[in-house]
């Protein structure tokens, strides 16, 4: 049985455990669809997620979204990059 979280799974996760503020790339139409804003770097769908109520994931501006994938936002330093 695999227990690993991923996705919207992991996201309801960390905010159960009282994690705040979290970025996350949204959607409503799938992890899937969510993930392709990460790909396609749609900063339009990379929000703030401050909390899960009713079954929707809330956004810092109080929009409500289905789906929820967290991503790391890490300032990268001129080494990292090959600079």
């Amino acid at each position: 049985m695999n227990t690993r979280l991923v996705g919207s799974d992991l996201t309801r996760a960390m905010l159960s455990r009282d994690d705040k503020n979290m970025w996350c790339a949204v959607s409503n139409d799938g992890d899937e669809h969510a993930m392709a804003a990460i790909n396609n770097a749609d900063y339009h769908h990379i929000l703030r997620i401050v909390s899960f109520d009713n079954d929707h994931f809330v956004c810092k501006n109080g929009n409500l979204w289905q789906y929820a994938i967290p991503v790391k936002k890490i300032e990268l330093t001129q080494v990292e990059v090959g600079l």
